[in-house]
């Protein structure tokens, strides 16, 4: 399978409509076999979820994330597991181990300046 974190110096990027990189990883067997960061070269939801797409990814780790961007992905058949914080690595040894508690409904619903920051405004919590 391959697993996309949404990635910034380390950590899960907590706005994915804004994601510059994120972290691919490659799981076999319950195991890391494989990792890279990449460049997403787009942004905005639609793009982003082509961009996954078009890297093979079927499943996402992310911080908030939109209910235009859910429907995006759904499209794509790429699942998510939002509302998550920390360390991207740690985050998918925890998914590996099903230890990754996620948000089953991480929408951020509320209108984005380019100043944003979805911590402070909680996105991805309930």
């Amino acid at each position: 399978m391959k697993l996309a974190v949404t990635y910034e110096n380390g950590d899960v990027f907590q706005h994915f409509g804004h994601s510059s990189q994120f972290k691919i990883y490659e799981i076999c067997d319950k195991k890391i076999v494989s990792s890279q960061i990449v460049e997403t070269k787009g942004a905005g939801h639609g793009a982003l979820a082509g961009f996954l797409k078009d890297n093979s990814v079927d499943t996402l780790i992310c911080g908030g994330i939109g209910p235009g961007a859910v429907a995006a992905l759904e499209q794509n058949s790429i699942k998510i597991y939002g509302g998550i914080r920390g360390s991207a690595d740690l985050a998918v040894q925890d998914f590996i181990d099903g230890d990754l508690v996620f948000n089953p409904n991480p929408n951020c619903n509320h209108h984005h300046g380019d100043d944003h920051d979805c911590h402070i405004h909680s996105c991805g919590e309930n």
